[in-house]
């Protein structure tokens, strides 16, 4: 991380990360590339449905290959990548077949680095094999829930799950929420953790850079009118009231609340439910 002398307010307490010294390239795989219109937070009907997204620089999409579906291909590490719709770096996977693909990277790869998606891989960095294949304590990404239906779990800045249990046909994951999970033993994952571990420790400094990433500002409810928020209204600086517990600007409690269903589909497969704040 960068950190800057106090020349303003906004330089104060920033910070960046030094992506120079981890990236390769300066321009992304032109024919891995498409445009893209951003929802921005709206529905179909143009209605905002998530709050506190907008605007933003103006970007292309990399398509990046969650598939996996090149078994037995060896391919090389061409490039380490930033890729702006991800918080995550990205890579350019040349095959030995000529087909390129980009790729979420795992942290200390290396240019030229030669990875493979196989049943009888080696348990080696980058490497992509089936859950039952791992031994206990890899730390895996890009996890499937079902067998071939592309990666879905563990794909953000410095995440990892660890294989904690092989059990019959399911194998047991410690979520980076420490919730420990049921994934079928013949889902695929790579092995290694997911890049740019720094992305949480980043402080932006100023209102200006959030609003580039397409992040618009957010308004505590206790400042608002009491039609727009439970905690809003009354003279000065005021409690939530009467009120059970801190609420949404839908009236939902939240903070601390289980929101799951109570009959959720997926719960038999929770080993070990995540450890909440109070």
């Amino acid at each position: 991380m960068k950190k800057f002398k106090p020349t303003s307010p906004g330089r104060r307490n920033m910070s960046v990360i030094e992506h120079k010294k981890t990236l390769t390239a300066t321009k992304p795989e032109k024919s891995l590339t498409r445009g893209r219109k951003r929802s921005v937070g709206r529905n179909y009907a143009g209605r905002i449905t998530t709050r506190h997204k907008g605007g933003g620089v103006k970007r292309r999409y990399s398509e990046i290959d969650f598939k996996y579906n090149k078994h037995d291909i060896p391919a090389k590490v061409a490039t380490v990548e930033y890729d702006p719709s991800r918080n995550a770096y990205i890579g350019v996977l040349n095959y030995a077949d000529g087909e390129k693909r980009y790729t979420v990277v795992p942290q200390k790869i290396k240019v030229g680095d030669e990875i493979i998606v196989s049943e009888n891989a080696k348990v080696k960095l980058g490497n992509r094999l089936p859950l039952s294949k791992m031994p206990v304590g890899t730390f895996v990404y890009n996890v499937e829930l079902k067998p071939n239906n592309g990666a879905k779990l563990i794909r953000s800045a410095g995440t990892y799950a660890e294989v904690v249990a092989q059990d019959g046909d399911t194998t047991q994951l410690k979520m980076p929420s420490t919730e420990i999970r049921k994934i079928r033993s013949a889902s695929w994952a790579s092995i290694g953790e997911v890049s740019n571990p720094e992305f949480r420790l980043r402080n932006y400094g100023k209102a200006g850079l959030k609003r580039k990433l397409g992040i618009r500002p957010t308004v505590r409810g206790s400042v608002m009118n009491p039609v727009d928020h439970p905690h809003g209204g009354g003279e000065g600086k005021q409690g939530i009231g009467l009120r059970r517990g801190p609420k949404t600007r839908q009236g939902k409690l939240a903070y601390g609340v289980k929101t799951r269903k109570p009959k959720k589909y997926s719960n038999a497969n929770i080993v070990k439910r995540r450890k909440t704040k109070r």
